[in-house]
């Protein structure tokens, strides 16, 4: 007799903390637009805020798995929080004049259109998160880190230019792997329909 799987209730740590993460978005983007110095206190309360909502992705998604806490909820607002708090620290260094914006346009549309694209092509499979796709999340929020920090907020100075190799990086990682996944979609296509599949 088989026993029924256990359904996993929504409101579980994991979700909290990726909720925790939604909720700091606010904070992190007051924070850094309230600050009137290079290292004033609010900036530093920024990098601390921006560091504590980076850590609880990575906590709530080491809880889903390891406690079986996996959700459909967590499953779309994982990645929604995800995007909501690099996405506004991207357009606030933009805003602040501290970042490119035409870097910040290339990110976010890559971010978005391979969103959209994944949702585009679900009838035929599901695209999962590539190794690459990891490590661009991983450089793009060390190069924000960096840029956060007093030492790289005035444009021309040495910090400033560690965060510009760092975004650099970044940049280049985020347009590869986008280019992939565009492959990979059209693989994922051709190959349903090669099966018969419309």
């Amino acid at each position: 007799m088989n026993t029924p799987a256990k359904e996993v209730p929504v409101l579980n740590i994991a979700n909290i903390l990726t909720v925790v993460r939604i909720v700091l978005v606010p904070f992190f983007v007051w924070f850094l637009a309230a600050d009137e110095s290079t290292g004033g206190l609010f900036r530093w309360l920024a990098v601390i805020t921006f560091a504590v909502a980076i850590y609880t992705d990575k906590l709530d998604g080491d809880l889903a798995r390891s406690r079986g806490l996996i959700t459909d909820f967590g499953k779309i607002a994982d990645p929604i929080a995800d995007k909501l708090l690099i996405g506004s620290a991207l357009i606030m260094l933009s805003i602040l004049g501290e970042l490119w914006w035409w870097v910040t346009i290339v990110i976010l549309a890559r971010e978005v259109g391979i969103t959209l694209l994944r949702f585009a092509v679900i009838r035929y499979g599901v695209m999962p998160a590539s190794r690459g796709g990891k490590l661009k999340t991983v450089v793009q929020t060390a190069a924000i880190l960096v840029f956060l920090l007093p030492f790289a907020s005035t444009p021309g100075a040495w910090g400033w230019w560690i965060a510009a190799a760092f975004m650099a990086a970044a940049l280049v990682i985020t347009v590869v792997t986008g280019l992939d996944y565009i492959r990979q979609a059209v693989q994922l296509r051709a190959t349903a329909r090669s099966n018969g599949q419309q």
